[in-house]
């Protein structure tokens, strides 16, 4: 897939062009709990996640709790990437069921205003996939089954994967960023910027 430079970080042309709408009343956040391993985290997440432990756990289910005690704030995935511990190979030791749809306690204690970190960037972020390299970060989109019905709202309100993700997208990049993407999306959908 053809890909936009911004600053230091190259954006997949399907950031722009896809259509994404998280549709939590249809999905009640699936994503927390299907996969092969946890969220992906990023190294100094997980000293983040220690940090505010004490605060995070009592948002924690029973089993959530045990499952890091047991292996730890975070585990290798089969590529040697640390990712968040699982519930039984299944939901994510941090996900927790708020009013029937699932929810993260990291956040919940973030949003109590009881934790210094929000949460993982792979799950604020997601579907974008951020991948880190040397002399730059890659922004590829993630297309995955259980999401189709966040991609049919997102085609019916028309909102690109950017504009979705603009909250996270300026969190981990910056406002000044933020604008050049909003300039080059504007510049794809008026036909000035062409892509070969």
């Amino acid at each position: 897939t053809a890909m936009i430079q911004i600053g230091d970080v190259i954006v997949s042309l399907d950031v722009f062009e896809k259509k994404f709408s998280c549709d939590l009343a249809a999905c009640k956040g699936i994503c927390c709990i299907e996969g092969d391993y946890g969220a992906p985290l990023e190294e100094e997440e997980i000293g983040r996640i220690e940090e505010n432990y004490e605060q995070i756990k009592p948002y924690m289910t029973e089993e959530g709790r045990e499952a890091v005690k047991s292996q730890g704030f975070a585990v290798k995935d089969c590529e040697g990437e640390w990712v968040t511990p699982l519930v039984n190979n299944r939901e994510c030791a941090y996900a927790i069921d708020e009013k029937g749809c699932c929810w993260c306690a990291i956040e919940k204690a973030w949003s109590e205003k009881k934790s210094a970190f929000r949460k993982p960037v792979s799950c604020h972020l997601y579907p974008i996939r951020a991948t880190r390299y040397p002399a730059f970060e890659a922004l590829n989109y993630h297309k995955w089954k259980i999401c189709s019905c966040a991609r049919v709202k997102g085609f019916e309100q028309n909102i690109p994967l950017y504009r979705f993700l603009k909250e996270a997208l300026v969190l981990r990049y910056g406002e000044e960023w933020y604008a050049e993407l909003e300039y080059a999306a504007r510049e794809l959908e008026e036909g000035r910027l062409i892509i070969k």
